[in-house]
């Protein structure tokens, strides 16, 4: 008899229940959540386990790895589904979670989530460290704008280069003033210093990776957006449609119908990126214009660009690729400036016979 194993994923401990194909509970446990200590509970049942579930989380890509590695059958689940099919119990406990899940896997009602790969997962790593180090310089220098405003000391429009020494002539002569100011100013120096390395990190993966260079050679695509694509996608293979990688990221229309209601509302943001779709609105933007052309033409981009089987296109700048990856000494407060201003200038480009936006 077919046997299947839900798993609650939790930090220090996860929930295990185990049904037969007629879904009855056959055994449940906690145990630690660390892949030996699950192979070795699943190994001790002795019960052929057709499918291992567990839901998406920040562990639970590790997990799963060491329950594929030690020759199970498992699989990630659709956070959205398991809430929308969990949402019914009125008392909810880890245990009662654990259950739902492995029903869920019996019946086959859910939708597997892809695990992505270590150097998806390490780019990905990358790009959240650098914008946690952006966000907080920016942090710092917004801070300190609102404290000197209160004495009457405005800093004004100024680029990131000369901003400290602008924030020191302001407060020259203010004993306290000057004491709060160097000490913000240090920290905001240790964290651009610790960006610009991030920064570099990435534009060094760009230049290693064919395919990033080939998804820059689209106007209005640098370095940031060409790396967080490709590791977004992951593997392209798994897309039967190029139209599927646009509802990936979240960028198809909202849908309600029933009876006589029929409703198409705004852009989804259910997807990959979630609510964080201000990237692929500046491709859309610098692509194709403004508002809610900006997010079709990113979802036609993000469907026709790509690389490999059913979403394969090839373009051919007249401008070498060198050219679009010069990393320069400038700012990094800006998004890639070497690499993102190279677009503004006008190129031609040769496309192949059928139409790129269509």
């Amino acid at each position: 008899m077919d046997h299947y194993a839900g798993i609650d994923v939790s930090l220090e401990q996860s929930s295990i229940c185990v049904v037969d194909a007629t879904g009855r509970i056959v055994r449940e446990a906690k145990m630690a959540s660390e892949p030996d200590a699950l192979t070795g509970f699943l190994s001790m049942l002795g019960l052929p386990l057709t499918r291992i579930g567990l839901e998406a989380g920040p562990l639970s890509q590790w997990l799963l790895a060491g329950l594929v590695k030690a020759g199970y059958d498992a699989v990630l689940l659709e956070t959205r589904h398991v809430k929308a099919a969990l949402s019914a119990m009125v008392v909810k406990t880890d245990r009662k979670d654990a259950r739902g899940i492995a029903q869920l896997l019996r019946m086959g009602w859910f939708r597997p989530v892809h695990c992505k790969s270590p150097s998806s997962q390490e780019v990905r790593a990358l790009l959240v460290a650098r914008k946690q180090l952006q966000a907080k310089m920016r942090d710092i220098e917004l801070s300190l704008r609102g404290l000197l405003r209160g004495f009457g000391l405005k800093v004004g429009e100024i680029s990131k280069g000369r901003y400290a020494a602008r924030v020191r002539t302001l407060t020259a002569g203010h004993e306290m003033l000057e004491r709060i100011a160097e000490a913000m100013l240090q920290a905001r120096e240790a964290l651009r210093t610790q960006f610009g390395e991030l920064h570099r990190a990435m534009l060094r993966i760009v230049r290693g990776d064919e395919v990033c260079r080939r998804l820059m050679t689209v106007p209005g695509v640098g370095a940031l957006i060409a790396v967080t694509f490709t590791s977004a996608v992951d593997a392209p293979e798994r897309f039967a449609r190029s139209k599927a990688v646009g509802a990936h990221f979240g960028l198809t229309p909202r849908k309600y119908q029933s009876g006589e209601t029929d409703i198409t509302g705004a852009v989804s943001r259910v997807g990959i990126l979630g609510g964080r779709l201000s990237r692929m609105r500046q491709w859309g933007h610098r692509s194709g214009g403004g508002g809610a052309r900006a997010i079709v033409m990113a979802r036609r981009i993000a469907g026709r660009v790509g690389w490999g089987g059913p979403v394969s296109i090839l373009f051919s700048p007249t401008r070498p690729e060198a050219e679009m990856l010069e990393e320069g000494e400038g700012d990094h407060g800006h998004e890639c400036m070497a690499v993102e201003t190279a677009h503004d200038r006008p190129s031609k480009w040769s496309r192949p016979s059928s139409s790129f936006i269509c």
